[in-house]
């Protein structure tokens, strides 16, 4: 099991699903041991009510979740070069983060969760894809980090 770093930075496509949740479960799960943001390559969705509906189910609230860019985050003064980890969530995000960072020494990782949009045709069906990528990002946060 890792060190719990000091800071990272989950990020995916929007900003919309996979990343704040990520965001809001490791909060969850450390508090204020680690600083923790998200952010998506782009920023054209709201934050997913699905996703607003299994976190509230563990507890993690997102209804307030605003989403935003890479370019966003730096542009309101917060430096990717700040945080010691950026966890991916998507191969977009991956490869986005690896062209932001090839000049700072810092860990990013590739953490291949389940993207639970467009998953089921009813309401049942849908929650519960996004509840395997809720629990998905629990599992590799308690196995990367302990809880």
């Amino acid at each position: 099991m890792a060190a719990l770093p000091q800071s990272v930075l989950f990020c995916c496509d929007h900003n919309a699903v996979r990343s704040p949740m990520a965001e809001g479960v490791m909060k969850q799960l450390f508090g204020s041991e680690t600083y923790v943001q998200s952010v998506g390559v782009v920023n054209d969705l709201e934050i997913d009510g699905f996703a607003i509906a299994v976190c509230s189910e563990i507890g993690v609230e997102l209804s307030r979740h605003r989403s935003r860019s890479f370019e966003e985050m730096e542009e309101n003064g917060e430096a990717l070069s700040g945080f010691d980890v950026i966890v991916t969530l998507s191969p977009a995000s991956q490869r986005r983060a690896l062209e932001l960072t090839r000049y700072y020494h810092l860990t990013v990782e590739y953490w291949p969760i389940m993207d639970p949009t467009g998953i089921g045709e009813t309401r049942e069906q849908k929650l519960n894809a996004y509840r395997q990528t809720r629990d998905q990002l629990m599992d590799k946060l308690k196995e990367k980090w302990g809880a």
